[in-house]
């Protein structure tokens, strides 16, 4: 059996069991923020530049969102598409929600969309037959392209 050294993923496995809303109090590599919402690399990303776009306030699903909370929302998640578009040119876009915890949202109490970029070729033989998907830039380098001027 061939081994996948992956030692980032330790912080993930050991945090699992705190409760703290990551999106409550959001620190690590926050891209942007606008009046209701922000967005930040998913440091468990299912791509090279994965984002998450989410409303500061703490709400579990988009209908209790307030009409400019939601506008702003999706304003953001048009405004990463277009930054990810000129930065690194995804061929594109997996753009979705899981709402509640049997769509598999990990904080199924804080809404939030996943903005992820593809491109053609992206998935080969490792996530099939090794469950193991391989992501080929860190999150501090794809932090600085997605910020640079």
């Amino acid at each position: 059996m061939k081994e996948l050294w992956a030692p980032w993923r330790s912080k993930y496995i050991y945090s699992r069991k705190k409760k703290r809303c990551i999106f409550c109090d959001p620190k690590d590599y926050v891209l942007e923020k606008t009046k209701y919402s922000f967005s930040m690399l998913n440091i468990y990303p299912y791509n090279n530049g994965h984002v998450m776009v989410a409303p500061f306030r703490h709400v579990k699903s988009l209908e209790h969102l307030k009409p400019g909370e939601l506008k702003d929302l999706m304003d953001l998640v048009v405004k990463t598409k277009k930054v990810l578009d000129r930065k690194i040119r995804p061929q594109g876009y997996n753009i979705g929600l899981n709402i509640g915890k049997a769509a598999g949202a990990g904080f199924a109490g804080h809404i939030h969309i996943h903005v992820v970029p593809r491109w053609n070729g992206d998935t080969n033989f490792m996530p099939a037959s090794c469950g193991t998907k391989v992501i080929s830039e860190s999150l501090d380098v794809m932090y600085k392209i997605y910020r640079s001027k």
